[in-house]
């Protein structure tokens, strides 16, 4: 079940106008310092945790703002300071931040003491789904007298909020030009500098990659050992029902193959739609793999074998390990004349894109059944990662942490 919706977010947002205007005039007496203030809308990783740990390598002070007892523990065991972001605490901590990270909006930390302050703006994936300013989901309202209005209203707050981000890094020039729109930003904000989210997929070996991934992974599902695994990640669907999950007879079909193939299903659906995705029978085939469990994924992919998803930016990120990628999207054609892509969907998943799940199943078949197939779908999924990840050194979050310096932020005090 589909759980938060642009409509109702922005409808919320816009009653919040108040606290907001009392909030800037507060931001404008306290006076900035050099603290760092770090936030994440999927908890404690992404991005945000990489760039952490370069900035607290180089000295500086810095403090996580959370949203749970579950970010605040995931926290503490990392060794990270933390304050709750929704407390009075948490405002005047972002309210005197000389930096604030954030990798979904403002609301990663306190919203109402954001304005005045050095804002990195990670984000937290390559679009393949127009975002931001480029879609129309983003200023939605609910269907009320003067939508229209509204809707104009939430456009121009979003474009005004989008300039106070100083530093958005993305991961090639190709994908540039996406977020720049997005955000309405210059090319001088949004550098290429890579995407510190997906270090962890190119530091170290392969077989070390498999081995840390493989651990983690197996810390939150149990043991997987000898199976194959095949990772089905369907994106958020804007507050809509997902056409994609399977009915009963259709699982009965995917468990079949499932035993077939000695492989083990692992559902990712996305954190604002989680819930649709339920055999109908206890099967250890079909495992959960929600944030709730897992937070940030992008550490344990080099554990799985193949990824199935729709409009996910993963389908980019598992390029940088040569991992098949099958495509599910019976929307396709309404999603493009909806919420609209970058580009065509084809030009990413190919002509062969599955409509329905028995289309699917035939494929996977194929793949995990022929090494030519298996070969022929890693080669591929390479060479769209190489179109849009311009590194793969472990290094990009050095380079947004020497971006953000180059730009007048201080180095951490005492240092020479």
């Amino acid at each position: 079940m589909a759980s938060f919706s642009f409509g109702s977010g922005n409808a919320a947002k816009l009653l919040r106008i108040p606290v907001y205007a009392v909030g800037r005039i507060a931001t404008l007496l306290v006076p900035r310092g050099r603290r760092w203030v770090v936030g994440c809308g999927a908890g404690i990783g992404d991005g945000a945790l990489a760039l952490w740990h370069v900035a607290r390598a180089q000295g500086h002070d810095t403090v996580w703002l959370t949203a749970s007892a579950r970010e605040e523990a995931d926290a503490a065991a990392l060794g990270i300071r933390t304050v709750p972001k929704s407390s009075m605490r948490g405002w005047w901590e972002t309210a005197r931040a000389g930096v604030v990270v954030v990798t979904h909006g403002f609301g990663d930390v306190n919203r109402y003491g954001v304005a005045g302050a050095f804002v990195v703006q990670l984000w937290h994936g390559i679009p393949l789904k127009r975002i931001g300013l480029d879609s129309p989901a983003t200023t939605q309202v609910p269907n009320v007298p003067g939508a229209p209005l509204l809707r104009r209203l939430v456009g121009l707050l979003y474009r005004r909020a989008a300039q106070r981000i100083r530093v958005l890094p993305v991961a090639s020039h190709r994908s540039r030009g996406r977020l720049e729109s997005a955000f309405g930003l210059g090319d001088e904000r949004v550098v290429v500098t890579g995407e510190p989210r997906v270090d962890v997929l190119s530091a170290g070996s392969a077989d070390e990659r498999r081995a840390a991934a493989s651990h983690r992974l197996s810390a939150v599902i149990g043991d997987v050992a000898g199976s194959r695994v095949i990772l089905y990640a369907p994106t958020w669907r804007d507050g809509a029902p997902d056409p994609a999950v399977p009915d009963a007879a259709q699982w009965i079909r995917i468990v079949g193959l499932l035993e077939t193939l000695d492989a083990t299903l692992l559902i990712r659906s996305h954190p604002l739609g989680e819930g649709g995705y339920a055999p109908p029978l206890p099967t250890k085939r079909v495992r959960m793999l929600g944030a709730g469990d897992l937070p940030d994924v992008t550490p344990v992919l080099a554990a799985v074998d193949l990824l199935v998803t729709d409009y996910s930016s993963l389908a980019f990120d598992v390029g940088l390990l040569a991992m098949p990628v099958l495509f599910l999207a019976p929307d396709a054609a309404e999603y493009a004349g909806t919420r609209g892509f970058y580009g065509r969907f084809e030009d990413v998943a190919g002509a062969d894109a599955a409509r329905n799940w028995d289309e699917l199943l035939a494929q996977l078949e194929r793949v995990l059944s022929n090494i030519t197939e298996f070969s022929k779908r890693s080669e591929r999924s390479a060479t769209l990662s190489a179109e849009m990840h311009a590194f793969r050194d472990g290094r990009n979050a050095l380079r947004v942490y020497e971006a953000i310096r180059a730009r007048g932020v201080p180095a951490p005090k005492g240092a020479q």
